[in-house]
């Protein structure tokens, strides 16, 4: 079995013109990133019209939509590899620990079995609190393309989250004046395995994999809340919680080559694969490592990418390969022009490791 290309796709790109682009420039799959999906659908933001079912922010996805999206995206001969991140409505108070963390608990249950159902194998998710936090964007790419980076002088304030506020996105706007406070590893551990105790024998029943994104940026503390997993070794704790198959991770190459841990990129590739923990892959190449680096071309940065793709070929991975993101390209479509050249160059690479080469 080969490894697969896939593109992923916020909830605004989730039209049939990026679908037939994906196939165009050689993906076989789409990993989905809902979070905000339903305010796309009812046109609350500005986007694309869609024939999707609207409903609620805070109410569990339906089979009916599920079911909908994954149809619009085999009308275009590809494949839903997996949905990424939960909307911060579904499951706020489970991070926070808040009165209705039973009842969103039970939210996150009907979206794992609505997606078993719906025949969608992956939920990807990142467990934090300050989420993605403090990146900039600047020319540092080759050739002056725009990227993104964290640089620690360029950081915004390493204030604390405020009330009614989680992974940078209001969830209460009626919540009053003040901050969630500051949380401890102990507390965040706790409330992790609470999390997977309980979501993890939903998924087993219904063969979804629940894939954990390692934190970005990597550090230690941000915003006064301890982070999941800052460093490569630190998966090793996630799963030794739960040795189930459904326990998986969204290996974010690009953020683990970011760490400064016991582990280097190289090595975590190859513990992880070999262990058949991994459910997909963003690649992505970076220079630097925090807390300063940039996202660079996927043959541009600190990492050896052939050396990477023969590692998960060594291991027999067939999951599959997302560009995740990548520097625009000058022209009128950046974006479509950066993912079609590390799609390229991605199914080039993979092509001549299979054969051999």
């Amino acid at each position: 079995m080969s490894m697969k290309l896939g593109l992923g796709l916020y909830a605004h790109n989730l039209t049939d013109e990026n679908f037939r682009f994906a196939r165009q420039a050689g993906a076989t799959h789409i990993v989905a990133h809902l979070a905000d999906y339903r305010n796309f659908v009812t046109g609350t933001i500005q986007g694309p019209e869609t024939t999707r079912i609207p409903g609620p922010a805070n109410e569990p996805w339906t089979l009916e939509e599920l079911t909908a999206l994954r149809a619009s995206i085999n009308g275009a001969g590809l494949e839903l590899a997996a949905l990424e991140n939960f909307d911060p409505h579904h499951w706020s108070d489970v991070l926070l620990d808040g009165p209705r963390k039973a009842e969103q608990m039970a939210g996150l249950k009907v979206i794992i079995r609505n997606m078993g159902k719906a025949g969608i194998p992956v939920m990807g998710y990142n467990f934090s609190f300050a989420g993605v936090y403090g990146r900039s964007f600047g020319p540092w790419a080759r050739g002056g393309a725009e990227s993104v980076g964290y640089l620690q002088e360029l950081a915004p304030p390493d204030d604390e989250i405020p009330l009614g506020t989680i992974w940078n996105m209001v969830v209460d706007p009626d919540a009053p004046a003040g901050t969630i406070g500051r949380i401890s590893q102990e507390q965040l551990w706790s409330r992790f395995k609470w999390f997977l105790d309980e979501l993890l024998p939903v998924a087993e029943e219904a063969g979804v994999r629940l894939a954990l994104h390692p934190d970005d940026p990597p550090l230690e503390q941000l915003r006064g809340t301890a982070r999941l997993l800052w460093k490569p070794e630190l998966y090793r704790k996630v799963f030794d919680l739960h040795p189930s198959h459904a326990n998986a991770a969204e290996f974010c190459q690009g953020t683990i080559s970011e760490m400064v841990g016991e582990m280097d990129v190289y090595e975590a590739i190859e513990t992880y694969t070999a262990a058949r923990k991994i459910a997909y892959v963003h690649f992505r190449n970076v220079k630097g490592k925090v807390p300063n680096y940039y996202e660079m071309f996927v043959d541009d940065g600190d990492v050896d990418m052939i050396q990477a793709l023969r590692l998960y070929h060594k291991h027999g991975y067939d999951g599959v390969l997302v560009p995740d993101h990548t520097p625009g390209l000058e022209c009128p479509a950046p974006w479509h022009a950066g993912m079609a050249y590390a799609l390229g160059w991605m199914r080039a690479v993979i092509s001549m490791i299979e054969r051999g080469g």
